[in-house]
């Protein structure tokens, strides 16, 4: 598993509650529209087929896969992986 941040910008209200809804079914916590969440490439395809059936052409997503040594600012904490398991430092 690695740790991605998923961010979406959703210009349609009746999408964003359903965006919403499935970023966070796969997210360790965020706020608003960005949240945390450890993906392995099976829940990544899965994410992105879910999302691709919502979105409309004017929606923005990102999913940004965070690096070994992010820059971690007040109470920001580093997410490891072992052994399928997950570990916040």
């Amino acid at each position: 598993m690695k740790n991605f941040i998923i961010a979406y910008d959703i210009a349609d209200k009746i999408s964003l509650p359903k965006v919403r809804k499935i970023a966070y079914s796969y997210a360790l916590g965020g706020q608003k529209s960005a949240v945390e969440a450890p993906l392995n490439l099976k829940l990544m395809k899965s994410l992105v087929q879910e999302l691709d059936k919502i979105i409309k052409k004017d929606d923005k997503i990102n999913i940004i896969s965070v690096t070994k040594n992010p820059i971690l600012l007040g109470k920001a904490k580093q997410t490891l992986f072992e052994n399928n398991g997950i570990i916040i430092v």
